[in-house]
Formats: structure tokens, sequence, C-alpha cells
């Protein structure tokens, strides 16, 4: 079935988050306590809710979306081209860029959007800080009434379970499995939120923020069993 999808007609994304303020302390006393509420099951009695505070990013409603990047295929002549691209900056603003290129692009029934475990995680943060934001959902992410084969979302990491709905793998570790050898990443997830925070340097979460659209894409292509996109092929835009 993944054989009969156009490439063109895919995009590939990938989220980066972090903690709405810097500081447990910054949060007013009603956020502080629903913070607590909201950890108590993850953390146990091993951290407070102030210790535990690095990891609000995790959630829409304690954290924010600092750059949405993504990826498509298009044909350049006899040549395939992955094309990667970053919005940044105020979460409002690049939550309304990121919805005038859906709505711009890739709006029709025909496109899908594909992120490693984006059903569980990007989809979904992304649809409930723009409801946050003031902002009306675009149409491939308003899932409401919508019945499970209409729903226009890929994910590789779902793909890949073949319904076994109780097994996770990463996407390092599919992309190490599935033989795709990428660049040395400068940073991983649990960085995101000090270098952000504490360097103030969303240019390296940029960057592996699209190499995670670069890998996720590869994985895709292999899950096609076709071939892996060279250095030359990837153009960032």
């Amino acid at each position: 079935m993944l054989h009969k999808l156009n490439l063109e007609h895919i995009l590939f994304l990938d989220i980066e988050t972090v903690p709405e303020k810097e500081q447990f302390q910054e949060l007013d006393d009603a956020k502080q306590e629903l913070w607590e509420q909201k950890s108590k099951y993850q953390r146990k009695e091993e951290f407070t809710a102030e210790e535990f505070y690095d990891r609000a990013g995790i959630w829409a409603e304690f954290g924010k979306i600092i750059c949405i990047s993504v990826g498509y295929f298009k044909m350049q002549g006899e040549t395939l081209q992955f094309r990667v691209t970053t919005f940044h900056g105020d979460e409002s603003k690049l939550l309304k860029d990121f919805k005038n290129l859906l709505n711009g692009h890739f709006s029709e029934a025909k496109h899908l959007l594909c992120a490693h475990n984006g059903k569980e995680f990007d989809f979904p943060y992304i649809a409930r800080r723009m409801i946050i934001n003031g902002i009306s959902l675009p149409w491939k992410l308003d899932l409401f009434g919508k019945k499970p084969w209409e729903v226009p979302h890929l994910d590789t990491m779902d793909l890949w379970k073949f319904g076994d709905y109780k097994h996770y793998t990463s996407l390092k570790l599919m992309a190490n499995i599935l033989g795709i050898s990428s660049p040395k990443e400068d940073i991983d997830g649990s960085m995101v939120r000090d270098v952000f925070y504490e360097e103030k340097n969303l240019d390296r979460i940029i960057e592996y923020c699209e190499l995670d659209v670069v890998t996720t894409a590869q994985v895709f292509l292999r899950l096609r069993n076709e071939p892996l996109l060279e250095d030359y092929q990837i153009r960032k835009v």
C-alpha cells in the first residue's frame, strides 16, 4: 500500500518543545498546583513538582513549540530532491506560518502528514497549541468526525508496529537497524530545554530537528524498499 503513495504528496515533519516558562517559580500559583497534579504519576515520590519541571515540555498544556521542521520530496528534472525548512521564533507566528503552508500546499485530500510517533505526539501537540493560541485548526489537523481511514496522518513508528501496539521503537533505533547512516547529532531531545533557555542557541535545535525530518523520510523510503537519499538530493530552503 505504501508504494501506491506519491512521495510528493507527503509532508514530513518534526517539532521541538520546551516548558512554557524557564523556571517553575515563574508559573502562577494555580498553574504550579496543576503541574503538581499532572506530573504526580510520572514523578512518583522521586522528584518534587519543581524538580520535575524541566520535563514539562512533553505536555502541550505546560509546554510550547519552539520550532517545526518540515520536508517534502520534489522532482527536479531527473533528480528527486528532498527540501527541508523550519518555522521558528514566536510560537503563535510559527504555528500560523505552518498552517499557511498546509492550507496553501498540502490541503488536498491526496496530501498526507508524516512524523515519527506523530500520532501520539507531534500532531496532537500542534493541534492543542493552536487551540491554546487561538488559531483555528487546518483541515489536516482537525480530526473531529473523521473515520480512522480518513485521518490524513502517517507515522513511521506506527508503520513499524505491524499491529503490535505495545511496541515502541525510537527513530534513532529504526535508522540504525535499517542501515541509515545519520550525521552525528550535536544534541539529543533531553538537551533541548537547556540549549534553548540556558545557551539560547536555537540554531543548534533547528539543525537537530531538521536531521530528524530527513531521517524520518529515509525510514519511510526503507519501509517502501526504495533507495535512500544521497547528500546531494537534500536541500535546505
